[in-house]
């Protein structure tokens, strides 16, 4: 359980402190900092944002460096952002604390779980299939740091593997030597990200939904030494690696009861029925993290109001007092009273 947290120079606050209890309510109007909170909060618990890729646009516009600190049950974990000039630091950097002692990425996230629900996150459907890998990660890197550590390696080697593809690209010819070493390294990461995803989406499929019947089509892109072979043309050609776990994507399919079949919900779903499978997948994360870690994360829900309908908002209701949770909102007239009475308030309203 998240109790308290302190911000130096994060976003819009220069010098704050806030503490939260079971069930916390953040009102204010829009632009009023609540989603820079909620954003702290998330860093805190998987070490990035979940807004930005830039890590020194999180800090106080002509400060140098930025300061998140919090209190949980027996764990106070802390990072700190640099511009890269601060204290003499020639670049940027993002250090993880914790309770005051240095540790990698990889060793600081699970500390504070936390799954974030926003209206953005209908997106994971419509949108790009690179929506549904970062879905993916972010419910595989919170529990699991063979995961992270796999996921980190990956990433390295196809940055790597990609630009000696452009290089021979450029040259009309590859030398086989030199891609041996990046091409073990893509295969044997991208076959563990490969595992662990096909993992959590069995689970998924196989958890019994409350909210939407629905499942996870997994279009897994495998990697081998047989398929970079095969691809070996068309990747001197385009200059980048074809196949492997940056390549993955799902669909998410919905029963029709009267037809007795599936449809995807990218296509055939109804805005409200996408939203539903939205809140299923995160319902289901929120089970998966507890099962995988023993603790209960920290339920985030950022301005879903203006989003939701009355009906859907109602389902979301029903979750708050099974965890810690964390909403944002500009109207706390959206909250039944009886709700509000049990809710610890933190306005920004003047």
């Amino acid at each position: 359980m998240l109790q308290n947290i302190s911000l130096q120079n994060f976003r819009s606050y220069e010098k704050d402190s806030f503490s939260f209890e079971n069930t916390t309510l953040i009102v204010g109007p829009n632009t009023s900092g609540k989603t820079n909170l909620i954003e702290a909060i998330f860093l805190l618990s998987n070490g990035k944002s979940f807004r930005t890729e830039k890590d020194f646009q999180m800090i106080e516009f002509n400060k140098d460096f930025a300061r998140i600190k919090a209190e949980a049950e027996e764990v106070v974990l802390e990072v700190v952002l640099t511009n890269g000039q601060f204290s003499g630091a020639k670049s940027q950097y993002k250090k993880f604390l914790v309770n005051g002692i240095a540790r990698r990425r990889v060793d600081f996230v699970s500390n504070l779980p936390a799954v974030l629900f926003s209206p953005q996150d209908l997106d994971i459907i419509i949108d790009s299939p690179s929506l549904r890998r970062n879905f993916l990660d972010d419910c595989l890197e919170s529990v699991d740091k063979d995961y992270r550590i796999a996921n980190l390696s990956f990433v390295k080697a196809l940055r790597q593997r990609n630009a000696l593809l452009e290089q021979a690209r450029e040259d009309g010819e590859r030398s086989e030597k030199n891609f041996e070493y990046w091409d073990k390294l893509v295969i044997e990461n991208g076959a563990v990200l490969t595992k662990k995803r096909a993992e959590f989406i069995e689970y998924f499929n196989a958890l019994e939904k409350d909210i939407f019947n629905c499942l996870i089509n997994y279009d897994k892109s495998i990697i081998s030494k047989e398929r970079l072979l095969q691809y070996a043309t068309e990747e001197l050609a385009s200059g980048v690696t074809l196949v492997g776990p940056h390549r993955d994507d799902f669909s998410i399919f919905m029963f029709n009861s009267s037809r007795n079949n599936t449809h995807d919900v990218k296509y055939y779903g109804s805005r409200g029925q996408q939203r539903l499978a939205i809140l299923q997948l995160k319902i289901a994360q929120i089970k998966f993290v507890e099962e995988r870690l023993g603790k209960t994360p920290v339920f985030i829900l950022d301005d879903i109001f203006s989003e939701l309908d009355e009906g859907h908002i109602n389902l979301i209701f029903n979750q708050i007092g099974k965890q810690q949770t964390i909403l944002t909102t500009t109207h706390k007239e959206f909250i039944p009273k009886k709700m509000l009475k049990l809710m610890k308030i933190i306005s920004f309203v003047k």
